[in-house]
């Protein structure tokens, strides 16, 4: 074979290694990760992915939050529903003594009248409850109610300090005289006591000013001579009828 036909067989051939394999041709995918600048710009592109992920998701969560501080204060504090707590109670006892307020003198003249036994007050002066105690033989008890009578020691009319129903009448017990009891609204009464007659009857209802009996004298505190014993219950609770009554 001629020179010519053996130079035209090896450029018509693939090159080959030493070895007798193919030489394989370089990718541009090689070429690519061959720069010295890929790996740390993939990993600065992976980096941003990660971070923009995590703000998106913190976002959302933000978004779901009160946006107004005071609101979560006040949906903390705001009480449940049908509670009571303090501020009802105050409402309620508000609305007593409003009823409480309007009450009158128990007699026709309050200026006839004045107080012969004052109401045992627990936080009042020594003087005041050595004055407000009742004895009866070797016995003390407080006053729980005031006792008005007149300088010249008359009887006098005994009116309904209150409007309301008439709950009770005991003619004649031994050591208190006649008893009236006169129950009102918010659950607050008013006994009459140390009374001579009767011009009620339980179950009778009354008016403000009306006469219901007329003041006498009891063996309880028959050194007062004729004199009305009268009480205000608040709740089943006595409370001194001389700051309730108007100035006289």
């Amino acid at each position: 074979m001629n020179e010519q036909n053996k130079s035209s067989q090896n450029h018509g051939e693939t090159p080959k290694k030493s070895q007798g394999e193919l030489v394989n041709q370089p990718s541009a995918w090689k070429k690519l990760l061959s720069k010295r600048w890929v790996y740390p710009a993939a990993y600065v592109a992976a980096a941003a992915i990660i971070l923009t992920l995590v703000w998106v998701y913190q976002d959302a969560s933000m978004k779901n939050l009160p946006q107004d501080p005071a609101k979560v204060s006040e949906t903390a504090n705001a009480p449940a529903a049908g509670e009571t707590g303090k501020d009802a109670k105050q409402d309620k006892a508000v609305e007593v003594t409003a009823t409480v307020e309007d009450m009158a003198w128990p007699v026709a003249d309050a200026k006839e009248i004045k107080v012969v036994k004052p109401f045992f007050e627990e936080d009042g002066t020594p003087e005041n409850n050595q004055a407000a105690m009742v004895q009866y033989n070797d016995t003390f008890m407080p006053n729980v109610g005031v006792d008005l009578g007149r300088e010249d020691d008359k009887a006098f009319e005994v009116k309904a300090a209150l409007g309301g129903k008439v709950t009770r009448v005991e003619l004649n017990p031994p050591l208190t005289g006649t008893v009236i009891e006169i129950t009102h609204d918010n659950d607050v009464k008013t006994v009459y006591q140390s009374l001579s007659d009767a011009k009620v009857k339980e179950g009778d209802t009354v008016k403000q000013g009306d006469t219901i009996g007329t003041a006498g004298r009891s063996e309880l505190e028959k050194d007062l001579g004729n004199h009305l014993h009268f009480e205000v219950h608040e709740k089943g609770a006595p409370v001194n009828p001389e700051e309730l009554l108007p100035k006289k």
